[in-house]
């Protein structure tokens, strides 16, 4: 891909940046709502996926020493959070790409939490939907 191509692809990215993650999360609300069940919260969930799957690192780290103790967030919830960065990124391009499907039902989330840093806000370690 050409330099000019590059340039004009983070270009498009950075423009639907800004009013996908709008209405991606709200934050007076809780991550546990389905209010971002929609194509443009699909989108937004995906956006974040792929630019902040870095905070699965210290999220899983801060969650697992939240519900087990320092120790276990020291070893398990490193290797967890380590093991969650690809994931994250991972299914952030799959709902970005998708985001016009419906799928899963109803444009339901693939991980949770929804959100990288909802471990922040006192969502348990990383789990598959379902």
């Amino acid at each position: 891909m050409s330099i000019p191509m590059r340039v004009a692809v983070f270009a498009i990215v950075g423009m639907l940046a800004v009013p996908a993650a709008t209405f991606a999360h709200d934050s007076s609300q809780s991550s546990a709502t389905s209010d971002d069940n929609t194509p443009m919260g699909k989108l937004g969930r995906g956006l974040a996926g792929m630019t902040t799957g870095f905070l699965e690192l210290p999220g899983n780290v801060y969650a697992t020493s939240r519900d087990d103790g320092t120790a276990a967030g020291m070893t398990i919830g490193l290797a967890k959070g380590i093991g969650m960065i690809p994931v994250r990124e991972l299914v952030g391009v799959y709902e970005f790409v998708t985001a016009p499907i419906p799928v899963p039902e109803d444009y339901d989330p693939v991980l949770h939490p929804r959100y990288p840093w909802d471990y922040f806000e006192g969502a348990h370690s990383a789990r598959t939907a379902g």
